[in-house]
C-alpha cells in the first residue's frame, strides 16, 4: 500500500522560468525542492566552485593546521586512523596524498571490521605508540571515542580528530549535554559551537578542507586542490550526504571530471565496470563505481581499495580494479542470500507487527548488515536494524526512514549498548547477546511512529500529460542533476492513461514494453522494470492505467524516440 501525494509548493513558475530560461516545469520542480529565492535558484542551476564556503569557519581548523604543520615541519611521526567504509576510505586518501605533498613522516591504518572495529580504539593507540608515532589524526570517526582518545593523551600522544558524526550527547533535566572527547583539535560541523554552514558533509570533504587549509599555508598553487573533487565527490554519494547546497556542486564538479581522471586507480575501475567513455552519473557512483570500493571493507580488508586509489602503475592498478569488482561480486550474491534469510524470519514471526525491526541474523557476515537492513527498510518502510555474531560481541547496522532519528533512539538505549554511532537516517552498534531481545523491546516501547508515518508516501513533483513532453524538455531536465539524497530525480504522473499494447522482455523476462494514448491521442511508449507478469497483467485487465514516470529520450539504432520509465502504478 502507498500514497499518491501532490507536492503543491506555490511560485510564478512562468516569470522564474522566463528570468533564467528554463522551462516552467523546472521552475516547478526546483521550488519543490525549497528553492525560492534568487540566489538560491541561480546556484542551484548555475553554482560553482567559487561558492562553497571557505574552510576557514571550521571550529577547530586553525588549531589543527598549527599542530599538524609543526610536526610536518619538525619531521615528526604520524598516522591517520581512518575508516573501512567508502568514506573513510577517500578521507584517508586526501589525507594520506595531502600530507606527503606537504612532506610529512605519516603513514596511515584503516582498521579491519572484523578484528578491530569501527574507529580508533586502545590497542590501535597502544600499537602506533609501539612504532614510534607521536601524533595520531582520525578521519571519518573519532568524535565518539572519548575514552580511546583520553587513553592516547595519558600516553603522551597528540591527536586531532576530523569526522562528521554525531557528536554524543546526554539529556539531563538541565537539557542537552554533549561530550567531547579531549582531543588535541577536533574538526566536525556538527559541534554546537562551529559556524561552519553546511552541517552535513562528509567525512571526505571534512579531509579535503583541513588539507585544502593546510596547502594554504604551504604555498601550494590552487589548480592541485582538483585532484581532491572525484574522491570527494565520490564519499558524498557513497555516503548518502544531501546533494544540496556544496554537495550538489561538489559532486556536479567531481562527475564532470571523473571519466577524464589522472588516478590510474579510478581510471581502472570505471574501466573494469564498463563505463569507460561514458557519461558518469551519481547513480553509477552510487551502484557500481561506490559498491566495489566499498567491497573490500566488507569482505577483506579495506587497505585494498586505498591501495587502487595511490596506484601509480597501470598494471597493478588493473589488478586491484578487476580484484574489487570480483569481490562486490560475491558480496552481491552474500547480500541475497542474507537478505531471503531476513525476510523469512520476519515473516515467520511477530518480527513483522513491530514498528522498529531488529532481525538478529548470527551467521551473515557482519559487512552486510547495513545493507540487508537497508533493503528491509525498504520493503516494510520501517527502520530496521541487522544484528550479526561477532568475535567478541554481537554487531549491528540501521537503516532508518526519515521520520525516525535513528542516532538518538540509541542514546535512549545507551545502557544496553556496548559502543555505538552514526547519523539520523543510519546507524552502527556493538551488544552483548544477552541484552539483544531487550534492546529490540526498548526501541519499540520508545517508538513514537504511527500507522500512517510507515504508510510510503509518492510525492509527485508535476501531474503532467505526456502531450506535454518533448526532447527539449527531457535535455533541459539534466540542469537539475546530480540526483540522490535531498535533490530527488523528479517524479512525474498522468491519470488514465489507455493501454494499447503490452509485451515482456529481457533475458529474466523482467521487462514490460507497452504503448500508451492519454485523453488528448498523444500515443506515447512506455517500460517498467520489475514484477513484469504482475504488471503486465494489470495493465491488460484493466486497460488503463495512472501511473508515475520519469520522461527519457530511448536510442536505438540511430534512432530516438520519446519515452516513458513507470515507476508506480495503480
Amino acid at each position: 500500500m502507498e500514497k499518491w501525494v501532490l507536492a503543491a509548493k506555490r511560485a510564478d513558475f512562468q516569470k522564474i522560468g522566463r528570468k533564467y530560461g528554463i522551462d516552467p516545469v523546472i521552475a516547478r520542480i526546483i521550488r519543490n525542492r525549497d528553492i525560492t529565492e534568487d540566489a538560491e535558484i541561480n546556484q542551484y542551476l548555475n553554482g560553482t566552485l567559487d561558492d562553497i564556503p571557505s574552510w576557514k569557519s571550521l571550529k577547530d581548523i586553525d588549531k589543527a593546521v598549527e599542530i599538524i604543520s609543526q610536526k610536518i615541519d619538525l619531521g615528526t611521526r604520524m598516522r591517520i586512523i581512518g575508516d573501512y567504509d567508502i568514506d573513510g576510505v577517500t578521507a584517508t586518501y586526501i589525507l594520506l596524498k595531502g600530507f606527503k605533498r606537504l612532506g610529512a613522516n605519516v603513514d596511515t591504518y584503516i582498521p579491519d571490521r572484523i578484528a578491530d572495529g569501527y574507529g580508533i580504539h586502545n590497542h590501535l593507540i597502544e600499537k602506533a605508540k609501539e612504532d614510534g608515532v607521536d601524533t595520531i589524526v582520525t578521519c571519518d570517526n573519532g568524535i565518539s571515542a572519548a575514552d580511546q582518545i583520553a587513553f592516547a593523551k595519558k600516553m603522551g600522544m597528540t591527536v586531532v580528530v576530523t569526522d562528521h558524526h554525531e557528536v554524543p550527547f546526554e539529556d539531563t533535566e538541565e537539557g542537552r549535554k554533549y561530550k567531547l572527547p579531549l582531543a588535541d583539535a577536533i574538526i566536525n560541523p556538527k559541534q554546537s559551537d562551529c559556524t561552519y554552514p553546511n552541517k552535513n558533509i562528509c567525512g571526505a570533504v571534512v579531509a579535503m578542507k583541513l588539507v585544502f587549509a593546510l596547502y594554504e599555508k604551504y604555498g601550494i598553487p590552487e589548480s592541485e586542490k582538483e585532484d581532491y573533487l572525484e574522491p570527494a565527490a565520490i564519499a558524498t554519494v557513497g555516503d548518502i550526504m544531501d546533494l544540496q547546497g556544496e554537495n550538489r556542486i561538489l559532486v556536479k564538479e567531481g562527475l564532470l571530471r571523473l571519466p577524464h581522471t589522472k588516478n590510474k586507480g579510478l581510471k581502472a575501475l570505471i574501466r573494469a565496470i564498463g563505463l569507460e567513455n561514458q557519461k558518469i552519473s551519481s547513480y553509477d557512483i552510487g551502484f557500481r563505481l561506490g559498491p566495489c570500493i566499498n567491497a573490500s571493507g566488507r569482505l577483506d580488508t579495506a587497505m585494498r581499495s586505498l591501495s587502487l586509489l595511490q596506484c601509480e602503475d597501470e598494471e597493478e592498478a588493473a589488478k586491484l580494479a578487476n580484484d574489487l569488482k570480483a569481490l562486490n561480486d560475491s558480496r552481491k550474491a552474500l547480500t541475497e542470500q542474507g537478505t531471503e534469510a531476513a525476510y523469512k524470519l520476519i515473516e515467520g514471526s511477530n518480527l513483522k507487527n513491530d514498528r522498529v525491526m531488529v532481525v538478529f541474523l548470527p551467521d551473515c557476515h557482519e559487512s552486510l548488515a547495513g545493507i540487508i537492513a537497508g533493503r528491509i527498510r525498504e520493503k516494510y518502510h520501517k527502520p530496521a536494524f541487522v544484528l550479526t555474531r561477532g568475535e567478541k560481541s554481537v554487531k549491528g547496522s540501521g537503516r532508518s526512514t526519515e521520520n525516525y532519528s535513528m542516532y538518538e533512539e540509541l542514546v535512549k538505549c545507551d545502557s544496553l549498548l556496548l559502543q555505538y554511532g552514526g547519523h539520523p537516517m543510519a546507524a552502527g552498534l556493538s551488544i552483548e547477546e544477552a541484552n539483544v531481545e531487550a534492546f529490540r523491546r526498548q526501541l519499540n516501547e520508545n517508538c513514537t511512529l504511527t500507522e500512517e508515518d510507515m504508510i510510503p508516501k509518492i510525492v509527485i513533483d508535476v501531474p503532467m500529460p505526456i502531450s506535454y513532453i518533448n526532447e527539449n524538455l527531457i535535455r533541459q531536465l539534466s540542469v537539475l542533476e546530480p540526483f540522490g539524497k535531498g535533490n530527488a530525480k523528479p517524479v512525474f504522473a498522468q491519470k488514465n492513461l489507455r493501454v494499447l499494447k503490452t509485451g515482456i522482455y529481457g533475458k529474466t523476462q523482467n521487462t514490460v514494453k507497452l504503448q500508451l494514448m492519454d485523453e488528448s491521442g498523444t500515443v506515447m511508449d512506455g517500460v517498467y522494470w520489475g514484477e513484469a507478469k504482475e504488471f503486465a497483467e494489470f495493465a491488460r485487465s484493466h486497460g488503463t492505467i495512472s501511473v508515475t514516470y520519469y520522461p527519457k529520450i530511448n536510442s536505438y539504432m540511430g534512432r530516438d524516440s520519446l519515452q516513458i520509465v513507470i515507476q508506480n502504478y495503480c
